[in-house]
């Protein structure tokens, strides 16, 4: 192993690694769009919208977290292994209490992969 080793080149290595890399970015495709525009919402009234994605991996896959930027903003997410070539959703809820204009960013964590995918949601609350 170590002759091995001795012999890749440090440039060679690096784009090994970037590639390792970048498989591990690509382990899921949204099968909707990231992003969701509620449009105008009543104050009070809360919505939902479903992002669904696949599991591109190979292998299977665990939602390990879904982040939030503030508690008007509820994720909901099967805990479940997600197997390798099926089809998974997160909920998000928003709750329309604060009037005005609103952007939010949710991101999601999987098992072993450090980026997280980000999903955003916008829209306005009325009375």
């Amino acid at each position: 192993m170590k002759m091995i080793l001795k012999k890749v080149s440090p440039v060679i290595l690096f784009f090994i690694l970037c590639g390792m890399h970048n498989l591990q970015a690509q382990s899921v495709t949204w099968l909707t769009p990231t992003e969701h525009d509620f449009g105008v919402l009543k104050q009070y009234h809360p919505d939902t919208v479903y992002f669904t994605f696949k599991n591109i991996s190979g292998y299977d896959m665990v939602i390990d977290n879904v982040r939030t930027t503030c508690g008007c903003t509820a994720p909901n997410w099967s805990m479940e292994p997600i197997p390798a070539d099926s089809t998974s959703t997160i909920l998000i809820e928003y709750n329309s209490k604060n009037l005005g204009y609103f952007e939010k960013k949710i991101k999601v964590y999987y098992a072993g992969i450090r980026k997280a995918e980000v999903l955003r949601i916008e829209g306005e609350v009325v009375e």
